[in-house]
């Protein structure tokens, strides 16, 4: 086996349907793979874009009994099934002495990154388990809930997709709207359909909105979302980072040398859009009903196979970290040394922890919860003919901290995403350039009365319940919050032909008062987040105070264009909010 180019792998996770060892040469800029060739970024053969059948048409509901005798679990290729490989004891059969071991357990992991071929083998009793993401759970429930034996039941969330998964774009799409009439490459039975169900929602589009086409792979072949991007006709792609990193010469503007298309860019990567596709372990209905302390106990080994696999990673040293690091690449590379591509599938998951599952299946309140997924999942698959109506996931009623209870909590603890004096600088020099909207991905306003300071939840719910949802959804992301002030008293006095010393008052006063509404609603928020017990990160928020600099009625030269109504006086009373992509700007991000 032949490993290169430094996380070529790292993302090579869910559902790829390929061997490795295609894969030969990229150092020398080629790629020979099973009678195909791409050179230097071209690709010489067009991809061959798939029909999307739903899965209940690809299987058959033949259903079997479920195989207690040795438990088979599936893998995928993500940085979240290290922690099972820990919790195994390093390896596929479970070692004596191990956490799952200590547990009473006798599992046979193995890797099924074909998520179809993970539905027949649940179909047929071959396992219980169902290991994928919730999109793609939702999507094969619509077959498995004709049955109560194989409807599955959501046990656990593993981790949240931080930074392995991204939308690349060609330069006539600037921000998330302007997908709109756009064809977008995606593979088909894979994550990225909740990705892009998501983005679509925020941007007031849906699947009707755009044209979708369907690859068969996710990356390393001719027919992957890579590959389709070199065509014409493909305006954006889901693809995985290191696909993401090729197209865009290193994560910034493609140069159209090697592999890059000339003029691309990542619109945003999961490390922004941190909250949205969700890694999950289901089982079928039968073998939950019957097998109830079984399941409580993979779930309790998951849940302290993380932790213990986290202080080892943190530490970095020894046979512990060396040992999983090349147990987790033969199980899930094909090569024990394949260690540097580990490290990266670590580096792009956020475990969930105990803290996570809790709020994922128990909290009423947290915004990602799984009953919020599924419902948008669900929506997103429907308007995209992917499933013929709505799908409910069955939770499992555990008690998380029962089983958990070998976790310690005081461990999970959040931590600042931000460097909140970077963050200042980068947006003032922004605010500066005039450059604020700088990678935009949505924005809206929240309009108040003349001479208003104070923004009560009472009045602004709706608004407010909008902000919390991107922040935790976009956790990745900036979020300004910029105040705005009419302009009419500078511009009476400057009609009146007041000094230029009166005005420069004026301007300043309007500054120093949209500055303070800004500041007023940031702290209203996140007062209303606690309130409905949410707790956002200050850090991810920059106010700016915009004065009447940038007026809804738009500028006349170097002054504001003065309101021909009330409704255009009005329109320029506003905070107004963007959401805004900075994984270029690392150093805003605070180290871990």
């Amino acid at each position: 086996m032949i490993y290169f180019r430094p996380f070529l792998f790292n993302q090579t996770k869910r559902n790829r349907q390929f061997p490795l060892a295609w894969l030969l040469l990229i150092a020398s800029g080629w790629l020979l793979a099973a009678g195909f060739l791409i050179s230097s970024g071209a690709v010489l053969a067009s991809p061959d874009y798939v029909q999307y059948q739903p899965i209940k048409q690809q299987v058959k509901l033949s259903i079997g009994e479920v195989n207690t005798r040795r438990l088979k679990v599936p893998l995928i290729t993500w940085g979240g099934d290290i922690a099972t490989i820990y919790a195994n004891g390093n390896q596929a059969r479970t070692r004596d002495g191990s956490i799952f071991g200590r547990k009473g357990l006798d599992l046979e992991l193995y890797r099924e990154d074909a998520f179809l071929n993970q539905v027949k083998s649940y179909v047929s009793g071959e396992t219980p388990f169902l290991r994928g993401t919730v999109g793609m759970v939702t999507a094969a429930a619509e077959l498995l809930n004709q049955d109560a034996r194989t409807q599955p039941v959501i046990i656990y969330q593993m981790t949240w997709s931080t930074g392995g998964d991204a939308l690349v774009v060609k330069p006539s799409i600037r921000n998330a709207k302007d997908l709109q009439g756009k064809s977008i490459a995606i593979q088909a039975y894979g994550p990225h359909v909740d990705y892009a169900a998501r983005i679509l929602k925020d941007a007031n589009l849906s699947f009707s909105d755009v044209t979708i086409k369907w690859l068969p792979d996710l990356t390393g072949t001719d027919h992957s979302p890579m590959a389709a991007f070199y065509e014409s006709d493909i305006d954006a792609a889901f693809v995985i980072i290191p696909d993401a990193l090729a197209l865009t010469s290193g994560g910034n503007v493609g140069t159209g040398a090697e592999d890059s298309v000339k003029g691309a860019r990542i619109l945003l990567s999961t490390k922004t859009a941190d909250k949205v596709i969700a890694d999950v372990y289901a089982v079928r209905q039968d073998f939950f009903n019957s097998q109830r302390k079984t399941v409580e106990a993979f779930v309790s080994g998951l849940l302290e196979g993380e932790q213990e696999l986290a202080k080892t990673v943190k530490s970095q040293a020894g046979d512990d970290y060396r040992n999983i690091l090349r147990a987790s690449g033969q199980i899930l590379l094909d090569s024990a040394e394949a260690t540097a591509d580990v490290e990266g599938l670590y580096a792009d998951a956020t475990y969930a922890g105990l803290r996570g599952n809790q709020d994922f299946f128990t909290s009423s309140s947290f915004p990602r919860r799984l009953s919020v997924l599924n419902s948008e999942i669900s929506q997103g698959l429907n308007q995209a003919n992917i499933i013929a109506g709505p799908v409910t996931l069955e939770k499992a009623q555990f008690d998380y901290g029962l089983l958990g209870s070998g976790v310690n909590l005081a461990a999970e603890v959040n931590k600042p995403r931000f460097d909140e004096s970077k963050v200042a600088q980068l947006i003032t020099k922004r605010q500066q350039q005039q450059s604020i909207s700088e990678g935009e991905l949505f924005s809206f306003n929240v309009y108040f009365q003349p001479n208003q300071t104070a923004f009560s939840a009472d009045l602004y719910q709706d608004d407010f319940s909008k902000v919390v949802e991107l922040a935790s959804t976009y956790g990745g992301a900036i979020i300004t919050v910029e105040g705005n002030s009419d302009p009419m008293a500078y511009l009476r006095a400057k009609k009146k032909g007041q000094a230029t010393m009166v005005l420069g008052r004026i301007k300043q006063s309007a500054r120093n008062l949209s500055l303070a509404r800004a500041q007023e609603v940031r702290d209203a928020i996140i007062q209303f987040a606690g309130s409905q017990r949410i707790s956002l990160d200050p850090s991810q928020f920059a106010v700016v105070g915009n004065g009447i600099a940038n007026p809804a009625t738009g500028m006349c030269g170097a002054e504001p264009c003065a309101p021909k109504s009330e409704q255009e006086w009005r329109s320029n009373m506003r905070v107004e909010f963007r959401i805004i992509q900075v994984e270029a700007e690392s150093e805003v991000f605070m180290p871990l």
